[in-house]
């Protein structure tokens, strides 16, 4: 029997505990697990040559704690020889049955996992599924994932539905600059808070910058539907600014993760801040501003505008693997980097999604990897046997047989 380690890492949205057998109804979360497989040795079995399997890995939790029922596909490198005929170990590994361990006290955010196969009692079969039953909770900074994920799906339900068909519809029954116009004054009304915080944060020279931009807009850019302060001879470039920048700009912690209706993705230092900045101009200016009419209307076309804006980072979040854990990934490290900017510690926040952890498309597999992978022979072009010198040359003896070897990865 030769001994092969399958390492199998599958996203997981949230740490959680060591995984515990559990006897309740499972669902399907995902966990990284190394798994110990004993393949049979073969006279076809080659030492030394690496050989990647498809392998289904569903992950049970306890009731209530996974997010949802799906099952990730990940790729399993083996140290099995490939067949010349399909690539894949001559006898393949029965399914493993896991049994969860007790992992070292440090290591709370991994299960490891060790099955030997039974091959003269199972059946072979080449899928390889494994299910191991865990125990996971929320995530750090995500107590309430569970009410959050409810939300999330309730809210993407709805956006699918009404919201982005009418956000679709906005974008390609107005044109371009009466949609950039809104948008403009839509921002000229967040200046007096943009100002108002640069103060707070002691950057007098940027807080004078906003309200010349405020003063600019309003007069010569008609209210503000014309940008006229970023343009020749003015350079006044618009920058994010509120009370939520503040408090993490001074070093206040975001507090718990929420998913709130109407809001989107948020924390607790975030509603804080986006309340008192709704409040600065019906305190301090009074009607209209004040008026529920005027705060309705400034929401809605506020929500619309930006999700126009988001429109491709949405629908890319929402093609993931993990849509909730995507969005409140991108939102916290979005956020993170925003402040960076105010602190001087980057130059902008623009944020990839291709750099996120949680972040991977639907159609795009996991793959993992235990060591150095080689390149699989191909099976139409393997090397051609050399003919017999002679009719009558006898075949060589199978001693004498060298098989196919596996090419190596460069």
């Amino acid at each position: 029997m030769s001994v092969s380690t399958i390492t199998l890492a599958v996203l997981l949205a949230g740490a959680g505990q060591a995984p515990i057998p559990d006897q309740s109804a499972p669902h399907i979360d995902a966990r990284p697990v190394e798994v110990a497989v004993q393949a049979p040795t073969d006279a076809a079995v080659r030492p030394q040559t690496t050989v990647t399997r498809p392998v289904t890995i569903a992950v049970a939790t306890r009731e209530g704690d996974a997010r949802a029922d799906n099952v990730y596909l990940a790729q399993a490198t083996t140290d099995e020889a490939a067949t010349p005929s399909d690539g894949l170990p001559a006898n393949p590994a029965a399914p493993a049955s896991a049994t969860p361990t007790e992992p070292a006290p440090e290591e709370n955010e991994a299960a490891t996992v060790s099955a030997e196969a039974q091959p003269e009692t199972q059946k072979a079969d080449d899928s390889g599924v494994i299910v191991v039953t865990g125990d996971t909770g929320p995530p750090p900074g995500d107590p309430l994932e569970g009410v959050n994920l409810v939300t999330y799906e309730t809210v993407q339900a709805v956006d699918k539905a009404i919201v982005a068909p009418v956000a679709k519809g906005y974008k390609s029954g107005l044109p371009k600059p009466v949609r950039d116009g809104v948008h403009n004054a839509l921002n000229n009304l967040d200046e007096p808070v943009v100002f108002l915080n640069f103060l707070l944060q002691f950057k007098i020279g940027k807080a004078f910058e906003t309200l010349g931009r405020f003063a600019i807009n309003s007069t010569l850019g008609l209210a503000g539907l014309i940008d006229i302060a970023k343009r020749e001879p003015f350079y006044l470039p618009r920058r994010k600014n509120g009370f939520g920048y503040t408090l993490g700009y001074y070093g206040v912690d975001t507090g718990p993760y929420f998913y709130l209706p109407l809001i989107g993705p948020t924390t607790l230092r975030d509603v804080f801040g986006r309340i008192t900045d709704l409040s600065v101009l019906p305190v301090a200016a009074g009607k209209p501003f004040s008026d529920p009419v005027y705060a309705l209307g400034k929401g809605t076309l506020s929500s619309l505008d930006d999700r126009v804006e988001m429109d491709d980072v949405i629908i890319r979040i929402q093609d993931s693997v993990d849509p909730y854990a995507t969005m409140r990934e991108y939102y916290l490290t979005k956020r993170a980097a925003e402040i960076d900017v105010l602190k001087g510690k980057r130059d902008n926040a623009d944020i990839s999604l291709d750099d996120l952890e949680n972040y991977i498309p639907l159609n795009e597999k996991v793959k993992t990897t235990s060591g150095p992978q080689t390149q699989e022979p191909d099976t139409d072009e393997t090397a051609p046997q050399q003919p017999p010198e002679s009719e009558n040359t006898a075949p060589p003896e199978a001693s004498n047989t060298t098989a196919p070897q596996a090419v190596p990865a460069e």
